[in-house]
């Protein structure tokens, strides 16, 4: 998947669409005129402009996505760890947990999430 950053009306926007998918697009421009205080015009423009990244699509006036939520946001994490800490997962998890201690339970569900995860 391609990564988009997406600024914060664009997001919300995508938010409702993922709520509420397939949605009509009558629908949506309702929805966000209720929600985000859009007029028809803006609710075309920000979807045309998702559907051309790929992230939706609009068929027969039914918006729905192409691409689903968790696969967007694992995207962006995984563009984070990338871009920030060298694509190592352990310097994330150490400037993430920070001083912090995990609890039992913390522990073994990363202990477990590892194992599942591992190389063979």
């Amino acid at each position: 998947m391609k990564y988009y950053n997406l600024a914060q009306s664009e997001a919300k926007f995508a938010e409702l669409v993922w709520k509420n998918e397939p949605i009509g697009s009558g629908d949506l421009v309702k929805l966000c005129e209720k929600e985000l205080s859009w007029k028809k015009s803006t609710t075309y423009t920000v979807l045309k402009k998702l559907c051309e990244r790929g992230i939706f699509q609009n068929n027969n006036t039914v918006v729905s996505s192409l691409t689903k939520k968790d696969e967007f946001y694992a995207g962006q994490s995984r563009r984070f760890v990338e871009d920030t800490f060298g694509g190592s997962l352990p310097k994330f998890l150490t400037a993430f947990i920070g001083g912090n201690k995990l609890s039992d339970r913390q522990a073994e569900e990363l202990k477990s999430l590892i194992d599942r995860h591992k190389e063979e």
